[in-house]
């Protein structure tokens, strides 16, 4: 019932800036389409006719892929997982005997993933790295103690300091940086955890090469909070209540965006 009252009370007249940009040549969208758009933002969970899924073949590379990653991340560590290349993760993966060689269906999965086009799943942001390859020059980044994660010097890290002066200590960074492979991990266990389902995974995680978590974003939670901080529920605290209030702090995925992405209020917006 409470879906079924969520459609029937969206307000036409104001939908049309929500959905993502066309292409050059697409249909205009109706209403039905509009709805059905927000819809899926609002309950990003779901499974929808429309998803783009892997094949059954695919499916059970993806989840070697995923087991692959995890024995990678227990390498190197959680936090330096973070910040490693895919060339990093090639060279690991044939030195250690317990993590494996990718085979070449894999790295060919791999590659199909970071370079096809994101859009066919739905999602519209922007790509952010242009090569799988790409690597984050560790001069260029702290570790932010008591994390586990990274930030970008300059900006980055001087604006969540001034959120924690600001806003309170209660604030925590949940997630700072995230190289190629952190993010290729996080989207394809999403997808692995849902019968393959790309789109869905889309509407939570930014597909790899698409993420500004690569580019200085960064996530903030309230201490104590695990999972929570990951949802919807963190717009209700007072530590949401207190960033917004600033005045000068941006979402990079405010609710009913036209990227194709869930509302994030977690998200903070470099740039």
């Amino acid at each position: 019932m409470q879906r079924r009252r969520f459609i029937q009370a969206i307000t036409l007249g104001t939908l049309a800036a929500q959905l993502p940009t066309l292409r050059a040549g697409e249909p205009q969208p109706d209403d039905a389409s509009i709805k059905d758009y927000l819809y899926r933002m609002r309950f990003p969970d779901d499974h929808y006719h429309q998803d783009i899924l892997t094949s059954d073949q695919d499916k059970v590379i993806l989840n070697q892929v995923c087991k692959r990653l995890k024995r990678i991340q227990r390498v190197v560590g959680y936090g330096n997982f973070n910040i490693i290349s895919f060339d990093e993760a090639l060279d690991l993966s044939n030195r250690y005997s317990r993590v494996g060689s990718f085979t070449p269906r894999e790295t060919q999965l791999i590659e199909q993933l970071f370079y096809e086009d994101a859009g066919i799943y739905g999602f519209s942001g922007e790509k952010t790295m242009e090569k799988l390859t790409a690597s984050i020059d560790r001069q260029d980044v702290r570790k932010i103690p008591g994390s586990g994660h990274f930030l970008f010097r300059g900006r980055p890290t001087e604006l969540y300091n001034d959120i924690r002066s600001k806003v309170g200590e209660q604030v925590v960074l949940t997630s700072g940086i995230r190289g190629v492979v952190k993010q290729m991990s996080l989207f394809l266990d999403k997808a692995s955890r849902n019968e393959g389902n790309l789109s869905l995974a889309s509407r939570s995680l930014a597909p790899p090469g698409y993420s500004f978590h690569g580019t200085g974003d960064f996530d903030v939670g309230r201490n104590g909070w695990g999972s929570l901080n990951f949802t919807e529920a963190f717009a209700a605290t007072e530590e949401f209540r207190r960033l917004t209030d600033l005045g000068y702090i941006d979402i990079r995925y405010p609710i009913d965006n036209r990227l194709g992405v869930r509302f994030e209020p977690w998200h903070i917006k470099i740039g």
